[in-house]
C-alpha cells in the first residue's frame, strides 16, 4: 500500500496511487465480510444533511454508489440516511429523518436533533456508517458507532477551515482547523476525495486518511450526446460563439464572479453557461443562467455540446463537474492549486496560474488557440482511463470489508497470572 508522509506522525493511505496492483487485497475465503460465495455480507449506512432535490457532487456520488452496490455488490445491502420532511422511509434503500427546511437554503434541510438521528440509525443496526459531514449526521454516526461497537468512516467533503476564512476572515481559519480536526480524528477512518484535501487533513493532525478520488459515469457523460448547434439555437447564439459551462452550487467559493469578469473581459465570440449556480450573478450579456437541471442526460448533453468548462475555485475538495466535463470530452480551465489541479493538466485543458479575471482570461484563450479536437479526445481518453465509479467504489468495498473484518475479529483477551 502506498504511503505518503504529510507531516510528523501522519501517514496518508492513497488507495489511487500509481502502485495500485500492489495494495492490500482480501482473500475470499479468509473474508466473511468481503462478499465471498456462500457467505455473510454487511449492512452500509451512508448519512448526511448534503442531499437535498437540488444538491451537486454529493448525492450525485450517494446515488451512484448505491446503484453501483445493487448491481455489483448485491451482497453488501447499502442505506441513506437524509433530512427529509418526516421521518421514515422515502423510498426504497432511503430513510429520511425529519429536519427543518434552510431559509434560503435551496431545498437544504437543518438536522437539529442528534439522538433522534442516532436513534434511527441504531434501529437499521450497521455493519458500518460512512458520515458525509461533520454535523448532527455525523456526530450521529460516531455515537452510533461507538454504542454498536462497529466502525465509522468519515468521508471529508468540505474544507472547513478554508470555508471559514472565507466567509468569516483569515482569524476564523485556526478555530475551525482545529475543530474540524477534533471531530475528524474521532473516525475508524478519514477518506478524502483528493491529496489536496489528505493533506489539509493530515496539517491538522488528522492520521488514517486513505485517498479515494471520486467517479463519473462514463456512460452518461459521453461526446455522443454532443449537439452543439442545437445549443446555439436554443440559446440564441451565433454559430461561432465559442462557449464555457460550469455546474454547481451558487456558493461563494466557487469563484463564479471571477469566471463572469473573465468572460466579460474576453468579449465575443465568448459566452458563459451557468448551471444553477448563476442564481446571484449580475445581468451580462456574455453569460446565460439555467436553472439547476435535475434530468442527468439533459444536463450530460448540454455539457457535451459546450466548447470548454471552466472552474475557478483554488481549494475545491475534488469538483465532480470537471470529471463530468472530461467523461464528455470537453477540456477543462481549472486553477493549478486544489483538488481540481489533480484532475487536469495542459494535456486535457489549460491551467489558470491565476483564478483572478485577468488569469482566468488569459488560460481560456490560451485554450482556445489550441487543438481542441485533440484536447477533446485526450480529456475522454483520460475520464475513461482514471476516473470511472468502478474504480472508486472498488476501491472503497475494499476499505469498508477491511473494517468491518477489523471490528468482528475476536480482541485479544489480556493475560492474568
Amino acid at each position: 500500500m502506498s504511503t505518503t508522509p504529510t507531516h510528523e506522525g501522519a501517514r496518508v493511505y492513497d488507495v489511487t496511487a500509481p502502485d495500485q496492483d500492489n495494495l492490500i487485497r482480501l482473500d475470499p475465503a479468509e473474508a466473511p465480510y468481503f462478499g465471498a460465495p456462500g457467505r455473510v455480507g454487511f449492512h452500509l449506512i451512508d448519512t448526511t444533511m448534503m442531499y437535498a432535490p437540488r444538491s451537486g457532487g454529493v448525492k450525485r456520488y450517494l446515488n451512484a454508489k448505491q446503484a453501483w452496490l445493487a448491481k455489483r455488490r448485491p451482497d453488501i445491502r447499502h442505506t441513506l440516511v437524509t433530512p427529509g420532511a418526516a421521518t421514515g422511509s422515502s423510498e426504497p434503500g432511503v430513510v429520511t429523518v425529519a429536519a427543518a427546511r434552510l431559509p434560503f437554503g435551496d431545498g437544504y434541510r437543518m438536522p437539529a436533533n442528534a439522538a433522534k438521528w442516532e436513534t434511527v440509525l441504531r434501529m437499521l443496526e450497521p455493519d458500518i456508517l460512512e458520515a458525509g459531514d461533520i454535523f448532527v449526521p455525523g456526530h450521529a454516526a460516531l455515537d452510533t458507532g461507538e454504542a454498536l461497537g462497529v466502525p465509522v468512516v468519515g468521508f471529508c467533503h468540505t474544507d472547513a477551515a478554508a470555508l471559514a476564512a472565507l466567509h468569516f476572515g483569515d482569524w476564523a481559519q485556526a478555530p475551525a482547523m482545529k475543530r474540524w480536526a477534533d471531530i475528524y480524528r474521532r473516525f475508524d477512518r478519514v477518506v478524502a476525495p483528493s491529496r489536496h484535501m489528505a493533506l489539509r487533513l493530515a496539517e491538522a493532525g488528522v492520521e488514517k486518511v486513505t485517498v479515494q478520488m471520486l467517479g463519473v459515469d462514463t456512460e452518461l457523460f459521453h461526446p455522443r450526446r454532443a449537439d452543439p448547434g442545437a445549443l446555439r439555437k436554443r440559446l440564441g447564439l451565433p454559430w461561432n460563439a465559442r462557449i464555457l459551462v460550469f455546474a454547481g452550487r451558487p456558493a461563494r467559493e466557487k469563484n463564479i464572479d471571477s469566471i463572469v469578469c473573465a468572460v466579460e473581459r474576453l468579449g465575443e465570440p465568448y459566452h458563459l453557461i451557468l448551471v444553477g449556480a448563476g442564481k446571484d450573478v449580475r445581468i451580462s450579456p456574455h453569460v446565460i443562467s439555467l436553472d439547476y437541471e435535475s434530468d442527468p442526460v439533459a444536463l450530460a448533453t448540454l455539457i457535451a455540446s459546450c466548447d470548454a468548462c471552466v472552474h475557478a475555485n483554488e481549494n475545491e475538495p475534488f469538483g465532480l463537474v470537471v470529471l463530468e466535463a472530461l467523461a464528455a470530452g470537453v477540456p477543462v480551465v481549472g486553477p493549478r492549486r486544489g483538488g481540481v489541479s489533480e484532475l487536469i493538466d495542459n494535456e486535457v485543458g489549460q491551467i489558470a496560474h491565476d483564478v483572478d479575471p485577468g488569469g482566468l482570461a488569459e488560460a481560456i484563450e490560451a485554450l482556445f488557440a489550441r487543438d481542441l479536437g485533440a484536447l477533446s479526445a485526450a480529456a475522454r481518453a483520460r475520464a475513461e482511463l482514471r476516473h470511472s465509479w468502478e474504480r472508486t467504489f472498488e476501491g472503497l468495498t475494499r476499505l469498508y470489508g477491511e473494517l468491518v473484518m477489523s471490528s468482528a475479529a475476536p480482541q485479544p483477551q489480556a493475560w492474568r497470572a
